[in-house]
């Protein structure tokens, strides 16, 4: 059995509007390959595939969302948000382990070809509004 790492949403969250992207790589040291990244999907079909490849396999997937940002003026303005991010103190101790929390999932229905299509064709329509 894989694992599966994503951003834990409150229900309303606008960042689960975003497209998404799965990066599947080895679980352990003992394969020696580079990651595979796939996408963009919708977030439920990024899950649903994700879950279903690692289900069997002892991989892991990472579900997280896709920045699109249309020039370099705002990637660096993203750059900038994530450094501030990194610097403001925390208020506490660095995070451990302890801190995730770790849920089990049964893999349901991975998305057909047809819903995924369905799904880019919703993105593009968002990124080209």
């Amino acid at each position: 059995m894989g694992t599966l790492v994503t951003l834990d949403l409150p229900a309303d969250s606008p960042v689960a509007d975003l497209p998404w992207v799965i990066t599947i790589g080895s679980l352990g040291d003992e394969e020696d390959w580079e990651p595979v990244v796939c996408g963009p999907y919708e977030r439920a079909h990024a899950l649903a595939l994700a879950q279903a490849v690692v289900a069997d396999e002892q991989l892991m997937a990472v579900v997280e969302p896709l920045l699109p940002r249309p020039d370099a003026e705002a990637i660096r303005d993203e750059i900038h948000l994530a450094r501030a991010a990194a610097e403001a103190p925390t208020g506490g101790d660095e995070e451990s382990d302890e801190e995730y929390e770790t849920r089990r999932v049964r893999p349901g229905r991975p998305p057909t070809e047809a819903e995924v299509r369905a799904g880019w064709s919703r993105i593009a329509s968002r990124l080209t509004a």
